[in-house]
């Protein structure tokens, strides 16, 4: 779709607006390496003069597997800044999914950072497609684009392009079936940071620092951490694998101002900080999305963090993904995703019909619906599907909710999560939110499993501090006082740790395929 000699757009000109307005100001940090804004940018420039000479251009697809480090960026601006498309792949794929992203995609490139190659390798072996990597040792024998860089002309800058030309092809988690590539334009990816930073949606400047602990190769982590930070001049303080105990210690000794993260990212804080002094007063605000946050985690945070609050917000892959949000800079409403972001419309409609969109009343429960810049291009080579999830121009995001007078969206649960236990709906979010009033639980996970005289019975698979002595049967009665009798869990099973996604969403499936055979 890009037009010779259009002047357009780019996602890379993040990076080379802020190399210019803010060319001496650390950039991207790990550990002792810091990096101006300057330098990342030079060295962009060098690894997509690499990339160059290995026939990457305006259309090609590139496919990047690698953890939070400084290639990261490196690696992610010089694809686009050739017009090419990237490609983020999750770090805990195996290698039959691997394969099936690069095929599907039909990547032209492969980049791999070192300690993810053993499955990503593999993968890219089954694809046919070419492998350099970042990190890795020289006697290890790879193509490492460092070394190709270095001898590499860098390429005098960005290459602008249409609008709705495709920056990034990011694949949803295949919860029904196989992943889709979700196609996100250029315009969607830059008016993203252009809502949150302008529109009143974060506050955020060059001289804040970002706790930058959230997957990159995720769209959260892409555009509310990356995006959003390298484009306000603020400074990334890269994390390659989620710490709870390290991240605490960087709240309190690093003077990071803002954290974005998930839900299982808050409660690990929180018990990070259970018996340890010091409060990180530097920390403005958290940003909480990828899940429901429940209100008691919200809470306790704020306990421990001196006052700082979480802004919950709402979006998805196929959102670019911010599509509510409680603003920061004005009262947070605790237990709601905010209102709908400027230029974006979110509204509740019949769950019922899959045909047609019908807006209801708000009060009423159904189905978010979102339209506005923020929504993807479509699936590749999915074309059924986007019909199926795009009706009447309308994305249909598979979640139930409310909406109040005030334009505040309550997220009821996923509509593939709700349970019916003896024909009555039973919402998993509003049982996990009883069950998390209590002081010695720190997390849990409500699903439901398939029974013979109920047709699915509620379960709950429980974490508790490290000093409680709860049994299930604890968990069972002190959920059946505060719950009706159809919603609270017959099934407690206490875990160590949960089944987690790259972003470190509870994979609520895996539950329940390791509890459906297993006996009330």
């Amino acid at each position: 779709m890009s037009q010779t000699g259009f002047t357009g757009i780019n996602v890379a000109s993040v990076l080379y607006e802020s190399s210019r307005n803010h060319s001496d100001r650390i950039a991207v940090s790990m550990g002792p390496q810091s990096i101006t804004y300057k330098d990342l940018w030079d060295q962009t420039l060098s690894y997509a003069g690499a990339l160059k000479a290995k026939g990457i251009g305006e259309g090609s697809k590139v496919a990047v597997l690698m953890p939070n480090v400084p290639d990261f960026p490196r690696v992610y601006y010089a694809i686009l800044a050739l017009g090419a498309t990237v490609v983020p792949v999750h770090a805990l794929l195996k290698r039959h999914e691997i394969n099936y992203i690069l095929s599907d995609v039909g990547a032209d490139l492969f980049v791999v950072a070192a300690p993810l190659l053993g499955e990503g390798a593999a993968g890219a072996a089954e694809a046919g497609v070419e492998v350099l990597t970042v990190l890795a040792p020289e006697e290890l024998g790879t193509t490492r684009l460092e070394d190709l860089a270095k001898d590499a002309t860098p390429i005098e800058g960005l290459l602008y392009r249409h609008p709705e030309d495709i920056a990034a092809t990011l694949y949803t988690s295949g919860t029904t079936g196989k992943p889709k590539g979700a196609k996100l334009s250029h315009f969607a990816l830059l008016e993203q940071t252009s809502t949150l930073l302008a529109g009143g949606v974060f506050e955020l400047t060059h001289e804040d620092k970002l706790l930058g602990a959230l997957p990159m190769f995720h769209i959260f982590g892409q555009t509310a951490v990356l995006n959003v930070g390298i484009r306000a001049g603020a400074e990334i303080v890269m994390v390659p694998k989620f710490n709870p105990a390290e991240a605490w210690d960087a709240l309190l000794d690093q003077g990071i101002t803002i954290i974005a993260g998930v839900p299982t990212m808050y409660v690990g804080l929180i018990e990070a900080a259970r018996g340890r002094e010091g409060t990180p007063t530097q920390l403005k605000y958290g940003i909480s999305g990828g899940a429901a946050l429940p209100v008691s985690i919200l809470q306790r945070f704020e306990q421990i963090s001196g006052g700082a609050k979480i802004h919950e917000g709402y979006g998805l892959t196929e959102t670019a993904p911010v599509v509510t949000f409680n603003h920061v800079g004005r009262p947070t409403r605790p237990g709601t995703i905010g209102q709908p972001i400027w230029g974006v419309e979110a509204e509740i409609a019949d769950a019922t019909d899959p045909t047609g969109i019908t807006l209801l009343p708000h009060g009423e429960l159904g189905e978010i619906v979102v339209r506005g810049h923020c929504l993807f291009s479509g699936y590749l080579n999915r074309d059924d599907a986007t019909a199926e999830a795009v009706v009447d121009g309308w994305f249909r995001t598979g979640d139930l909710g409310t909406k109040d007078d005030d334009d505040y969206i309550t997220i009821v649960d996923r509509k593939k999560d709700m349970v019916l236990r003896n024909g009555y709906n039973v919402y998993p979010r509003e049982v996990e939110e009883a069950i998390l009033t209590h002081p010695e639980i720190t997390n849990v996970a409500v699903f439901g499993v398939p029974d013979e005289k109920h047709g699915q019975e509620i379960a709950a698979a429980v974490t508790l501090a490290a000093e409680s002595s709860l049994t299930e049967q604890d968990i069972v009665d002190y959920a059946s006082e505060r719950l009706a009798a159809y919603k609270f869990p017959r099934q407690v099973h206490l875990v160590k740790e949960f089944p987690l996604g790259p972003s470190g969403k509870i994979l609520k499936r895996e539950l329940v395929a390791q509890y459906s055979d297993q006996d009330a």
